[in-house]
């Protein structure tokens, strides 16, 4: 496996040295043909899987018949897809069934739209004096990388040398009610938050924070922001995580999952007395609302509607807790916190960065990304099935092992050879996927134990050995979008790889 170049490309990343080139539902493989279970998905982007049957059909229907308008002209995706927002999201907001949709990007967009909307709000409804507009914002928070937003943060990797910042934010610590309470003045137009933290490590806030905040925010008139893009959409097992507490908030900004891994899409629903003061002329995007990305949010949030999903992210998520819990028990991880089929798991620093241990794993054939030094953040596609999740595991077992034993991301099982699965059966090598004459995987009887019942169909994923199937190229009319044949209920093979070199030295 070769060392990853940047070539052209300015140095903004410093990806693991893998180079994916193709991917189905939540297995990739490398240019080399080794294979990979992704658990980072697209930082949730992916929660559906790679390549979903439903949204690549809905994509290549609309391709063939308009992409992009402007929001110039109207087309006939655009109000499709903003009802359906209203109609699975709305509800789950404040603003209900009259919820407004404000269709943009990207999630830092999305983010962006909510400011300028709570802000203007403030100045034109509840009357603060122009200009002197202030949101309360956490400490540890991340809400995208433009100038504005990286002012909001206290990561110095993310903040330091972009200055000077906007002003009108006050920071305060994430899950501390009480300073929020002392934040708030008569200028505090909205406290914008993420339910769970995702980028600082998956940080959960006390059980009364978000009840706390909805009741303070209520009570004073102010806007209660919610911040989505990560933890909405399924992965929490709910359909934002906000409903972990019962809590409505007045606005939410929704993306990644909801571009289902095939295009940017982002939006911000909520309070229509909030989103109209957002006339013709303040606010927009060329490609917010294009007919593409409508078609494929659609999609994706036909595939929420029926809860699949959501359940099996809950189901799911009880298993990987379970397992962490474990491994915090003998010592090989500091600390961990899950929530739904979304984890942050802590390394002891003596054993290793977590670049090191993402490395371990990458040699073993799981995907996986470290934030702030000695976290990692697990995130699978919300379609895994518990023999996978299990495999998964094992392997994070094993290689936190490796690093203890002081093998590093070479060392302990696997050594030198082809041998890397947690059962101990060496993996065979590979040989290049065929085209035909596919033999179908034998299925396993659904269970209790690794599925969650459902009425959907179901079929297998391919095989280790074999193609990704090619995509659908076009959808059936009859078939609804929501289709979740996608999701396996088989047995699983270990990742393959084949003669896979070490990792070089300069991968660190």
């Amino acid at each position: 496996m070769a060392e990853t170049t940047h070539g052209a490309l300015a140095p903004t990343y410093h990806p693991l040295p893998i180079t994916i080139a193709r991917a189905h539902g939540t297995h990739v493989w490398d240019t080399d043909g080794n294979e990979f279970l992704d658990f980072l998905s697209g930082y949730s982007a992916l929660n559906f899987g790679h390549l979903h049957q439903g949204l690549v059909a809905a994509a290549m229907t609309q391709l063939r018949q308009v992409t992009l308008t402007s929001r110039a002209f109207d087309h006939d995706r655009l109000e499709e897809f903003a009802q359906r927002l209203v109609e699975v999201v709305g509800p789950l907001t404040t603003g209900g069934e009259d919820s407004l949709v404000v269709p943009m990007n990207t999630g830092a967009e999305a983010v962006e739209t909510a400011i300028k909307a709570v802000r203007k709000w403030g100045y034109d409804v509840r009357g603060v004096p122009a200009d002197q507009a202030t949101i309360i914002v956490a400490g540890g928070n991340f809400h995208g990388r433009t100038t504005t937003l990286v002012g909001l943060s206290d990561d110095p990797v993310s903040h330091d040398g972009f200055g000077p910042f906007a002003p009108g934010f006050v920071r305060v610590p994430f899950g501390d009610l009480a300073a929020v309470a002392d934040a708030v003045d008569d200028t505090t137009v909205a406290v914008l938050m993420e339910p769970v933290q995702g980028e600082a490590g998956v940080v959960v806030p006390p059980d009364d924070f978000w009840p706390g905040l909805r009741a303070l925010t209520a009570e004073k008139n102010i806007a209660l922001v919610a911040d989505e893009v990560q933890s909405g959409l399924g992965r929490t097992g709910t359909t934002l995580a906000c409903e972990l507490w019962d809590v409505q908030p007045d606005l939410v900004c929704l993306g990644k999952a909801l571009g289902g891994g095939i295009v940017a899409v982002s939006a911000v629903v909520g309070k229509p007395e909030i989103l109209n003061v957002l006339t013709p002329g303040t606010h927009g995007s060329t490609f917010g609302g294009n007919p593409l990305a409508c078609a494929v949010g659609v999609a994706a949030l036909d595939l929420l509607s029926t809860g699949q999903y959501q359940a099996r992210a809950a189901a799911s998520g009880k298993v990987l807790q379970e397992r962490l819990d474990a491994l915090v028990d003998q010592g090989l991880l500091t600390g961990s916190r899950c929530v739904g089929l979304w984890a942050g798991i802590d390394v002891d620093p003596s054993l290793g960065t977590g670049r090191e241990l993402c490395e371990a794993l990458l040699e073993r054939g799981v995907l996986a990304k470290d934030t702030h030094a000695s976290t990692i953040r697990l995130s699978p596609p919300l379609s895994i099935v518990q023999p996978e999740l299990e495999m998964a595991l094992d392997i994070l077992e094993e290689s936190l092992v490796a690093l203890r034993d002081g093998g590093g991301p070479e060392g302990g099982p696997g050594e030198g050879s082809e041998d890397g699965g947690s059962d101990g059966e060496a993996r065979a090598e590979v040989e290049e996927p065929k085209e035909a004459e596919v033999d179908e995987p034998a299925v396993e009887e659904p269970t209790a134990s690794n599925t969650v019942t459902t009425d959907a169909p179901a079929s297998e994923a391919p095989s280790s050995d074999t193609e990704a199937p090619e995509p659908a190229q076009e959808a059936d009319p009859g078939t609804p979008s929501a289709d979740t044949s996608d999701i396996p209920d088989a047995k699983v093979t270990p990742p393959r790889k084949r003669r896979r070199s070490k990792l070089s030295p300069a991968a660190g």
